[in-house]
């Protein structure tokens, strides 16, 4: 007797068919650049005023501005809106001004980052191996061949600072103390967490950085009332969010109320809620559907997204292993040899060749330094010397999930 149950093409079809309450689920993630930033609007100012002279008197000087504050306060979003309408306004000026802007993270060495800078720029570089001087070289001199100002930001630059060392942030800052010139065609924003994670820089380089400096602070819940509701009317459609529900979530979250004042933990919330509410298929975002989010949403596990989100697959798979471990085992930290061990194991379980012991130390330090883990060398009650390893936030559960499933999505990627 046949099943009367619906196959695969069914099912498919009516999963299709079912209205989508969101009109842009891409306006609440990080990555979306808005056409306005609520309560950003002095920042903006700030740098208008510090880049000014490249529409009054362009080349007369190489500026650098320092962007910092805490995660969720809209750094990355201020610059590349400041970036992408000054350029606009320069270029109706007659100044040929491009915006570049380069994730430290995911080009963590001094030529990744220059290399980075001439891809954007579109600079035709020789096929050959170039020299982190000759690629700079040649983009200055593609600058001025086209009469051409830039403003680079460098996001996320306090793990650049860490990875790449004093010499690489010296080489981008002093630009124009080895590249002597009487136009001046960089100019430079540097954005960081916060001004202490600079403080490994020689004196004479951190106080460069710190002339210009726009500070951004978190939240309140007011503000990000505010930014809730315009995202909102971008993201869903008409009578789908309610008033209460912007409002509980701003409240949860404002500064003002003791929370974080993120507004990436914000957003977060309220696309996890749109979500759920579009898979009962109720049509509307419920509190319900909000105090569920807030369960499933850690603030730890978005912050620390962001650090980890352009990491190698190889740094994820060494996380992962080291997430493993700690849920399985149930202690505080894991051994750096039992970690390659379940490394190993987990390689195998994706296909993927193991990396030896120098380059699973160097992944280890690397999420060190992004703040992601904890590791020091053992001490008293431990036989031998090894480096310990630790995670200080949670739910690992949850942490484990999300790293599993961006190194899913990477390999997907990779094979395309």
């Amino acid at each position: 007797m046949f099943s009367e149950k619906p196959g695969a093409w069914d099912l498919i079809e009516e999963e299709l068919s079912k209205p989508s309450i969101f009109r842009s689920r891409e306006s609440l993630t990080p990555e979306y650049v808005p056409d306005k930033l609520p309560h950003r609007e002095e920042e903006i100012k700030q740098l208008v005023s510090a880049f000014k002279h490249l529409v009054t008197s362009p080349g007369s000087i190489s500026q650098r501005v320092l962007v910092v504050g805490s995660t969720g306060t809209g750094k990355t979003a201020l610059t590349r809106v400041f970036g992408r309408d000054f350029t606009r306004i320069a270029r109706s000026r007659g100044i040929n001004l491009r915006y570049v802007h380069v994730n430290c993270h995911r080009n963590r060495t001094l030529y990744n980052v220059v290399a980075e800078i001439a891809k954007q720029l579109e600079i035709p570089l020789p096929q050959r191996g170039l020299s982190v001087k000759e690629m700079y070289d040649a983009i200055l001199g593609y600058l001025d061949e086209s009469d051409t100002y830039a403003i680079i930001t460098f996001d996320e630059f306090h793990y650049f600072a860490s990875i790449a060392g004093s010499d690489a942030v010296y080489f981008i800052v002093r630009t124009y103390d080895a590249f002597d010139t009487s136009i001046k065609r960089l100019n430079f924003v540097f954005v960081s967490l916060s001004t202490s994670m600079l403080s490994l820089l020689d004196p004479t380089t951190e106080s460069y950085l710190l002339r210009h400096m726009v500070k951004l602070e978190p939240y309140t819940s007011s503000q990000l009332y505010t930014i809730l509701r315009y995202r909102a009317e971008q993201a869903f459609y008409e009578d789908v969010v309610g008033d209460e529900i912007l409002r509980f979530i701003a409240e949860y979250e404002g500064r003002d109320r003791g929370g974080g004042g993120n507004a990436r933990n914000a957003l977060e919330i309220l696309r996890q809620a749109g979500e759920m509410a579009e898979a009962e298929g109720t049509g509307r975002i419920m509190l319900e559907h909000v105090r569920r989010a807030i369960m499933h949403t850690s603030r730890e596990l978005i912050s620390i997204s962001e650090a980890v989100i352009y990491s190698p697959l190889h740094e994820l798979i060494v996380l992962w292993a080291v997430i493993r471990l700690l849920r399985r085992t149930g202690k505080p930290f894991v051994k750096i040899g039992d970690v390659e061990h379940e490394y190993a194991m987990l390689c195998e379980l994706l296909g993927e060749q193991p990396r030896r012991h120098t380059q699973v130390y160097e992944y280890v330090m690397n999420l060190k330094k992004a703040g992601v883990i904890n590791a020091r060398t053992s001490g008293k009650g431990i036989r031998g010397r090894t480096t310990l390893i630790s995670v200080h936030y949670g739910p690992l559960d949850l942490f484990e999930k999300y790293v599993e499933d961006l190194i899913y999505k990477r390999m997907k990627v990779s094979k395309r």
